[in-house]
């Protein structure tokens, strides 16, 4: 240590004050959140003055909160009473998306527990697709199906997009035929199966098929390297359950008991650095590279596969699905899609809904919407029909 740092303290000492550790005060100055005073020119050794321990300690009990490092940058830029505005405003919003969590809990607590068995009537889906090119692209790349054992979204880019995305539902449209042919997926009763096919027998089938999209997407062209693709999102109708497969930004959710949950995760970018508590989600919101992909299927032969989740859902009467591509759920509100998706009276009505809003909203980009709900057996035998 020379001359000039006199009176500083070393990173390991600052980290040892502070209670925080030396990779995440590197992780801060990173991101200018917690700056050293000085840094080796030779060494790159950080020091830090005394009276940032203050500030480090604030850090430390706001990362404690699970507060996301980005939101802790607005508290510290704040004078004290506005970073008291702050941490209230934050608290608040974590105690309404608890809230939100437990209503669902306590749903699915009841669903397992108070259950008891089968269904007194056998489930079928009423459904409904739409897909619309929107107010700004001259094409649509989206691809949107909807029929009585499958429902998909995908949302193509690239040059080969429409191929790719085209491909990928025609990949999984195989596998609801060949449901229809043998009829291999029937009704699962809770605590074993119907017909004798298991969850896992589905599961299996799925990601097979999710490897022939893959596959179909490759070979639907397009300049090596030139990042063409689509994203997929799927559900596939067992009897009681839904099988879902999904890689990419397009989403599906369900509204149950009026409340409406996202039940995928977005494979992105962005989605990855608000986990990471580098961004808020309303930084997220308006970031310039929201729409970047962490995974989808490729055209690309060389690039690494990209793993799709694959898991299954269990249905309730009166539950209704909603798979749609970014074109809706980037320019909707959730509040308008909840709105919608509560007062629609079928499932024609509401994606017909669905897509006039996102085109009044200006169309910026594709729009597809997929609703489902399940019913039980002879409520209304008229599907709404198939689109594709």
């Amino acid at each position: 240590m020379g001359a000039s740092d006199a009176g500083l303290l070393t990173i390991g000492a600052f980290a040892r004050a502070s209670r925080l550790s030396p990779k995440a005060l590197r992780l801060y100055d990173e991101l200018g959140l917690l700056t050293p005073v000085r840094v080796d020119p030779v060494t790159g050794y950080r020091f830090y003055a005394v009276g940032q321990l203050e500030r480090a300690r604030l850090v430390a009990w706001l990362r404690r909160l699970g507060m996301p490092l980005a939101r802790i940058r607005e508290v510290c830029a704040r004078d004290p009473a506005g970073a008291a505005d702050e941490v209230r405003a934050y608290w608040a919003e974590v105690e309404a998306d608890t809230a939100q969590r437990r209503d669902l809990a306590a749903l699915l607590v009841g669903e397992l527990s108070g259950g008891g068995g089968a269904v007194t009537a056998p489930l079928e889906l009423r459904y409904a697709a739409l897909s619309d090119a929107g107010r700004v692209r001259e094409s649509n790349q989206d691809t949107a199906y909807a029929g009585a054992r499958l429902l998909a979204v995908a949302d193509g880019f690239g040059a080969a997009g429409a191929p790719a995305g085209a491909a990928a539902v025609a990949a999984l449209r195989r596998l609801e035929a060949d449901a229809r042919a043998t009829d291999a997926l029937p009704a699962r009763a809770h605590g074993g199966t119907a017909g004798g096919v298991a969850a896992g027998g589905v599961l299996n089938a799925l990601e097979d098929a999710v490897e022939e999209a893959r596959r179909a997407v490759r070979s639907a062209g397009g300049p090596p390297g030139e990042g063409a693709g689509t994203t997929l999102t799927a559900m596939l109708w067992t009897g009681s359950r839904l099988a879902l497969v999904h890689i990419g930004d397009s989403r599906a959710y369900l509204l149950r008991g009026g409340g409406l949950f996202q039940i995928t995760t977005d494979h992105t970018v962005v989605h990855a650095l608000v986990a990471e508590g580098r961004l808020t989600p309303e930084e997220a919101a308006s970031h310039p590279q929201r729409a970047l992909l962490a995974r989808a299927l490729t055209t690309d032969e060389s690039s690494p596969d990209a793993a799709a989740e694959v898991r299954l859902q269990d249905a309730l009467p009166g539950d209704r699905y909603l798979l749609c591509s970014d074109g809706l759920s980037a320019v909707v509100p959730t509040g308008e899609i909840r709105e919608v998706l509560a007062r629609a009276g079928e499932p024609d009505e509401a994606v017909r809904e669905l897509v006039d809003r996102a085109n009044a909203l200006g169309g910026p980009d594709n729009v597809s919407s997929v609703v489902a709900d399940v019913r039980r057996s002879g409520e209304d035998t008229t599907p709404a029909g198939e689109a594709a």
